[in-house]
């Protein structure tokens, strides 16, 4: 990570004290990139939560919390200009990757025969046959992507994925041996469960745009890409962190602040606060000395950019509304900041 961890303001004073609650950050004050909605997001988000629904089998209780989710929300602030086709295999893969998550969460499936059969569909979507539905749910979307990605687009889709499922299955075994990984180490791999990757993939299909491969390895559009990655993940971080405590998991950037710095709760979710307005300064500070490649590459790259930042933007509004990750009340997060915390399950 190419920034220093700020200073803790909050430190523990009893190795014996719990606390209760936290006082919520407000991460949407000062936040000023633009937040624009797809035109098609209403029906097309329905007929994907319908496709999802069919394609993976789900019935109540788990049916109702998907729908509860509103991925099409999120999808439709990331992509807001890319055409109902187009929007369409945005919305179906978010869907698919959010539950696919769940899955692996709670053992429905197992993340290393996933990444098997998932990839082997995604390398040959048409001609690949399976019963496993994951591979199947990818075996839809991807025919459809691949109508008109580009090459270097589907390659780097196909590989984030890889890199998906391989984290996935190490978070997997972390959790059952109670492994906290150290804050670089945590960071590192928090990059590829996040699926950020592979959703900035996606703009440049959403964009029907491919970027050559001296842009992609650039050192500074890297660093865009991860400053845009760290944002999307932390915030994610901060918001399901209730939920995840709850659970003994400790895969979240706050308990491994709480960890390699020593401080407590408030603390690390102050200092994960100020990471995230890093991450936007990380973002900015690049897009200032981004090269140029000259004049319809550099066209690519701006939509590409433009892009990065409405993951941003949209991640940030989605996870301030959505009930998957604050619960019924989350949408008063910003009204009344003191969260209380979440009782924790029993070991």
């Amino acid at each position: 990570m190419n920034s220093t961890i700020p200073a803790a303001t909050h430190t523990s004073t009893s190795v014996d004290s719990e606390p209760s609650t936290f006082i919520f950050p407000n991460l949407l004050n000062d936040f000023q990139y633009p937040l624009r909605q797809n035109p098609h997001r209403d029906p097309v988000s329905r007929a994907s939560e319908q496709w999802l629904l069919n394609g993976a089998r789900l019935v109540e209780p788990e049916s109702t919390a998907f729908l509860q989710m509103d991925a099409g929300a999120l999808t439709a602030t990331c992509y807001p200009d890319a055409d109902a086709l187009h929007f369409r295999v945005c919305v179906d893969f978010l869907n698919f990757i959010f539950t696919i998550d769940d899955w692996m969460e709670f053992g429905i499936i197992d993340a290393r025969g996933a990444r098997e059969s998932c990839i082997s569909a995604l390398r040959d979507p048409i001609n690949f046959h399976t019963e496993e539905l994951a591979a199947k749910m990818c075996k839809s979307y991807f025919s459809r992507f691949q109508v008109t990605g580009g090459p270097g687009c589907t390659e780097r889709f196909i590989q984030a994925m890889d890199l998906f499922f391989i984290a996935l299955a190490q978070q997997v075994d972390d959790y059952a041996e109670g492994r906290t990984l150290d804050l670089k180490s945590h960071i590192t791999m928090r990059r590829d469960t996040v699926c950020c990757k592979s959703v900035f993939a996606l703009i440049e299909y959403a964009a029907q745009i491919d970027l050559p491969g001296e842009v992609v390895s650039h050192p500074v559009f890297v660093a865009m890409e991860e400053a845009a990655n760290d944002h999307v993940a932390w915030v994610n971080d901060i918001f399901s962190y209730n939920k995840e405590q709850s659970r003994h998991d400790m895969h979240n950037i706050v308990p491994v602040l709480m960890l390699e710095q020593g401080i407590d709760l408030q603390g690390a979710v102050d200092c994960a606060s100020r990471l995230i307005a890093d991450a936007v300064k990380r973002f900015e500070d690049n897009r200032a000395i981004l090269p140029l490649w000259g004049e319809e590459i550099d066209k690519q790259v701006a939509l590409y950019v433009e892009g990065l930042q409405n993951w941003m933007v949209g991640s940030l509004h989605w996870h301030s509304g959505c009930l998957r990750f604050a619960g019924k009340d989350g949408h008063v997060v910003n009204q009344d900041p003191i969260m209380k915390l979440l009782p924790k399950t029993a070991l």
